[in-house]
């Protein structure tokens, strides 16, 4: 498929946002988020802004964006309006959570309701956002069990690097608690991404030419002539190919600049103190993030549509 930039920067910016508020919300539920006024508004302020510039960003793509209100009203039975409906649902227990800190609350029961609810709703909004995706059966890389997975872990990742250098930068005492948080999820994420394309290389989706065209039972299905003279929306927009040298360079970046990396310096950073270890955090979400764009792009880039059957793909 045809990366879209504004879908590359909504679902990396909102997921890391996402990930952010629910790393917030879990320490209020166990009574470990700090009460400090700059630590709470750099906290809830970045999180929610990452959340609302990744949405906006996600009207950037769409042919009317001002009918995105429409999304809302079909959330029965489309993901994209679940989504939308749990993204506003969530600034509720975020903002409530944030005013009850700033009041002083922290530790007390109505800031441990709060943070789970934030928490919660965080990573519902970032399922929905996952199932966007899932639930489309004609493309085989993201119609698989790996990708709702790896919208989670990648969020809590990138969010829990964005935590420890926020505290780390405040010299708080949970720093050391979301840093650590932080080297599993990035584990995770480098296991998880190793594992989904040795998926995506080895098998191939259900869809053949032959079931494509129902012609199966007579035999082997090639093209006489290819459907048009020339490339049009569907070859552009869904059949978009990587090269197979770019892909692998590409991956070998995203796993080491996504994962690795971003794990060396939080290791580093965890012995350091001061200045010097909130400038190695600062530095270890940055290349997480910018690692997270990376594997975004080819999460796109490196799926194809079972249409592209009709265009002399073997199987989709």
């Amino acid at each position: 498929m045809n990366p879209a930039p504004s879908v590359i920067v909504f679902t990396v910016g909102s997921g890391a946002g996402y990930g952010l508020l629910a790393a917030l919300g879990m320490l209020a539920a166990l009574g470990l988020m700090p009460s400090d006024t700059a630590v709470v508004l750099a906290g809830f302020g970045l999180g929610l802004g990452l959340v609302t510039a990744g949405l906006l960003s996600s009207t950037f793509h769409l042919g009317h964006p001002e009918r995105a209100w429409r999304a809302f009203s079909q959330w029965r039975s489309s993901w994209l309006s679940r989504e939308a409906v749990a993204a506003v649902l969530s600034y509720l227990p975020a903002t409530g959570l944030a005013a009850v800190l700033l009041a002083g609350g922290a530790g007390g029961a109505l800031a441990g309701m709060l943070g789970a609810l934030t928490a919660l709703f965080a990573a519902a909004t970032v399922v929905c956002t996952a199932m966007i995706y899932r639930c489309l059966k004609p493309i085989h890389a993201w119609h698989n069990r790996f990708t709702v997975p790896g919208y989670l872990i990648i969020g809590a990742a990138t969010g829990l690097a964005l935590a420890h250098a926020l505290f780390a930068a405040f010299g708080e005492p949970a720093a050391f608690a979301t840093g650590v948080a932080a080297l599993a999820a990035l584990a995770a994420g480098f296991l998880h991404k190793r594992a989904y394309w040795r998926f995506i290389d080895s098998t191939s989706g259900p869809a053949t030419a032959e079931s494509a065209t129902g012609l199966g039972a007579i035999g082997r299905v090639r093209a006489l002539d290819p459907p048009h003279t020339g490339r049009n929306f569907v070859m552009r927009e869904m059949g978009f190919a990587v090269a197979r040298k770019h892909a692998e360079t590409l991956r070998r970046a995203a796993l080491i600049g996504g994962f690795v990396l971003p794990a060396w310096g939080i290791a580093i950073g965890l012995g350091l103190r001061g200045p010097g270890g909130a400038a190695v955090a600062f530095a270890a979400a940055a290349v997480a993030v910018a690692g997270a764009l990376v594997e975004r792009w080819l999460f796109f880039a490196e799926a194809r549509h079972a249409a592209m059957l009709y265009y002399g793909t073997a199987s989709a």
